[in-house]
């Protein structure tokens, strides 16, 4: 909860307070005009396509107590109106006055892929022994970083803090306000390569996440990503390789599975930890290295937190696996990349079925104009997998098709008219013993056949 005052934020955003009262103490921030927790400031953000200024009346009657604007000069109303020149910037500072409040340690995560499986086995890692706050929901951008920093408490231990990037320079933006501590690196794919032109540029931009650390820092990378091996020494700061390769000073070794489950063991300053995990996923090694890495680093006994991991299960919408009327249904639909999307399919074929192993596939977004051939290497990379059956959705999702036709695939795949005529063929040809693996970006929706699927009717 914030606890700042309508002064407070005039002062910080070096704003005009056109109206109302200064002593107002404002809690929350929100950028949404349909929901207020109470006493929220709103934020209207000019977006492409909607300026949500428009909307500052209806979050105002709702329940916010205050409200920036950058397109009003005068206002008379009880409620406080702040002009600013920037609403995202303004954010930014509310955000880093926020944070100036919080004398906690932060641990910020960033990567192309799996950024917040991540965190939240850093966070579960850490649990062993300390009070753990945790970026919320997917507030990990420009905007929603600092709604993420408003939330934190000085009650907590020490923070995992989520943090994306879109566009070039927003990681930089969003780290220094972030004050971090420790930056972990996870892996440089090609989601927004639109953005930036080449992988290469992509891992410059994830070490800007050392902008956060002001004075002192220090970095776990991925000793297993050739990119940000290469770019290790770009920021100067210290830092330290996770991975299985020998040069990584925190090692996963004898990865093997035990009952459908993965098991390894951590190795770090010739010591052995035997790691247990329930979530899905041979990715998931490298994450859980990387959670045990931070661990040790902030002085957590390694083995507490690798038995915290041993009940990890996962978070909504990635990799989570759901029974259905005898069949499974592993839902990763929270967002796409090549390289997620080639790991999941990796899950699917993996896992112990009695039946069918079916694929259910989407587009994957801001791939540029080299988003055909994205698809078609995974339709590649597909068809030398043992997938029963494969349903895509999407114009892009078709090239993964393709590839697989050309592959000489045995697969069964189906072009699908949309996500609903993919829900209604699983609902009717799925049987007992299948397992159904569901992959797309975001935008596309998929998550609503796992929804309709668990539907009774």
């Amino acid at each position: 909860m914030l606890n700042i005052t309508v002064k407070d934020i005039v002062e910080a955003v070096n704003g005009t307070l056109l109206c109302g009262e200064e002593t107002q103490v404002i809690e929350h921030i929100s950028i949404d005009s349909r929901s207020s927790q109470g006493n929220d400031i709103f934020v209207p953000i000019i977006g492409e396509k909607v300026d949500a200024h428009r909307f500052i009346d209806q979050a105002l009657s709702i329940g916010c107590a205050a409200t920036l604007t950058s397109e009003h000069q005068q206002m008379t109303s009880e409620k406080a109106w702040i002009r600013v020149d920037d609403t995202v910037e303004a954010l930014h500072e509310i955000g880093r006055l926020c944070r100036s409040r919080i004398h906690i340690p932060a641990v910020g995560v960033t990567g192309s892929v799996g950024k917040t499986t991540t965190r939240e086995m850093i966070a579960t890692a850490l649990s062993a022994e300390k009070k753990v706050f945790k970026t919320s929901k997917n507030y990990n951008s420009s905007v929603g970083l600092p709604i993420t920093l408003s939330e934190m408490t000085n009650e907590d231990d020490i923070a995992v803090l989520e943090l994306g990037m879109n566009v070039p320079g927003e990681l930089g933006t969003i780290s220094d306000l972030a004050n971090l501590d420790i930056a972990v690196l996870t892996n440089i794919g090609v989601a927004h390569i639109e953005y930036f032109g080449t992988q290469d540029e992509i891992c410059k931009e994830k070490y800007t996440i050392t902008k956060g650390f002001h004075k002192d820092g220090f970095l776990v990378i991925n000793g297993d990503d050739p990119l940000l091996v290469k770019y290790k020494d770009l920021t100067g700061y210290p830092y330290v390789l996770y991975g299985t390769g020998a040069e990584c000073a925190y090692r996963a070794e004898n990865i093997r599975t035990i009952e459908g489950k993965y098991a390894f063991d951590f190795v770090y300053e010739d010591k052995r930890v035997p790691v247990v995990l329930s979530v899905l996923g041979h990715h998931n090694v490298l994450n859980a290295a990387a959670a045990l890495a931070v661990a040790h680093r902030v002085g957590v006994n390694v083995e507490a937190a690798a038995k915290e991991l041993e009940v990890f299960t996962g978070f909504q919408n990635r990799l989570q696996k759901y029974e259905i009327d005898g069949y499974t249904v592993i839902d990763d639909t929270y967002n796409a990349s090549p390289a997620s999307m080639k790991a999941g399919l990796e899950v699917l074929v993996n896992y112990a079925a009695a039946g069918r192993k079916i694929a259910v596939l989407g587009d994957m977004f801001e791939l540029g104009e080299n988003a055909p051939q994205y698809h078609y290497e995974v339709g590649a990379f597909a068809a030398k997998l043992a997938i029963d059956q494969m349903l895509l959705v999407g114009s892009n999702a078709a090239f993964i098709g393709k590839a697989m036709q050309a592959g000489h695939s045995s697969c069964d795949v189906m072009i699908m008219e949309s996500k609903e005529s993919a829900a209604a063929y699983l609902k009717s040809k799925v049987k007992t013993g299948d397992v159904v693996y569901i992959k797309a970006s975001n935008g596309m929706k998929l998550k609503e056949i796992t929804a309709y699927l668990q539907a009774k009717e």
